[in-house]
């Protein structure tokens, strides 16, 4: 990409440049970026404008900052991850942790409702992964998680998935889930996950919708989850 006059800003132009780079995986998640002044120089901008691309990258959370060290491309950690989309908490505001045991991982071919909104080929495959989160010893979430083959190979031949899946996203397949879309309503679980939540058939739970989005805006991952919230609450927090 080529920096130029035009109708967008300087510093969106440099924003685009910098967001490619990280899609393309010219940075790796925790490698420093480096100096304003060197961006700026190779660039041909000033800094100022370099300063405000990377502000904002670091707003969206693309990067961390690190005082008297620098500016890195951020990474998943399992804390993180669980802190940032695990959204259940205790109804004073505690965040809560879960336990995840899966149930199964099977390979089949994508519905239409996951090709369009994965924008697939109608033949892709995909793995549909079935999991149950407890809290407190107590199975609160059961989850069925629907993975395209395409964009993570095999990923139903990992036999010890981690507690939060972005780590494994970014780590193996080098891919960094930014945003996650959410959609909640009221339904009676179905009869099918209702035994592993521990609750009667028909019985009243949350069900949350999930898209999960990459750098570059492409959705990658579907999720349904359904939620037990009787002793939890789902929490957002909006700034």
């Amino acid at each position: 990409m080529s920096l130029s006059a035009g109708f967008q800003p300087l510093y969106k132009q440099v924003y685009d440049l910098l967001t490619a780079r990280l899609v393309d995986g010219y940075w790796k998640p925790s490698q420093l970026l480096p100096s304003e002044m060197l961006l700026a120089e190779e660039l041909g901008v000033s800094q100022g404008t370099v300063r405000k691309a990377l502000n904002q990258m670091v707003v969206e959370k693309m990067l961390q900052r690190q005082q008297g060290k620098g500016t890195f491309v951020a990474e998943y950690t399992q804390e993180s991850d669980l802190f940032r989309f695990f959204r259940l908490r205790e109804p004073l505001g505690e965040i809560l942790i879960p336990e995840t045991l899966v149930l199964s991982s099977t390979r089949r071919g994508a519905s239409g409702d996951e090709i369009k909104k994965l924008n697939l080929d109608a033949d892709t495959l995909v793995v549909e992964l079935i999991r149950v989160r407890s809290i407190h010893n107590k199975p609160v979430i059961i989850e069925k998680v629907i993975q395209p083959l395409s964009v993570f190979p095999d990923i139903d031949k990992n036999t010890d998935l981690p507690n939060a899946l972005y780590i494994l996203y970014q780590e193996k397949y080098g891919i960094t889930i930014m945003s996650v879309n959410d959609q909640l309503r009221a339904v009676e679980i179905p009869k099918t996950y209702a035994k592993h939540l521990d609750l009667p058939e028909g019985s009243p739970v949350l069900m949350i919708e999930r898209n999960s989005v990459t750098i570059d805006g492409r959705v990658v991952e579907l999720s349904t989850a359904y939620c037990s919230s009787e002793n939890f609450v789902y929490s957002v927090t909006l700034t």
